[in-house]
């Protein structure tokens, strides 16, 4: 097992996010919405420490994957998860 501590290199990193967002949208793809949730939340933030030239390196079906699903059905106009609801 490697060193969990140790900061990744750029192409570790950019394999990283890659990895993470398929992982995400693998739980996505089975309904596990929690599970994707987590996922996309820790690859938009390895994605977002990425520079400009790093972020194309990101095939282009993944980073749309990671920002429509990060807009549409994770944005801060939905409700949040495990909400309270009332019951009848």
């Amino acid at each position: 097992m490697g060193n969990q501590d140790a900061p990744l290199t750029t192409e570790a990193l950019i394999k990283e996010v890659c990895r993470r967002i398929r992982v995400a949208r693998s739980y996505w793809d089975a309904h596990n919405n929690a599970a994707c949730r987590g996922e996309r939340d820790r690859a938009s933030t390895l994605y977002n420490t990425l520079s400009k030239e790093q972020k194309e390196q990101i095939p282009q079906v993944l980073r749309v994957w990671l920002r429509y699903r990060s807009e549409k059905y994770f944005g801060v106009h939905r409700t949040p998860p495990k909400s309270a609801r009332k019951s009848k």
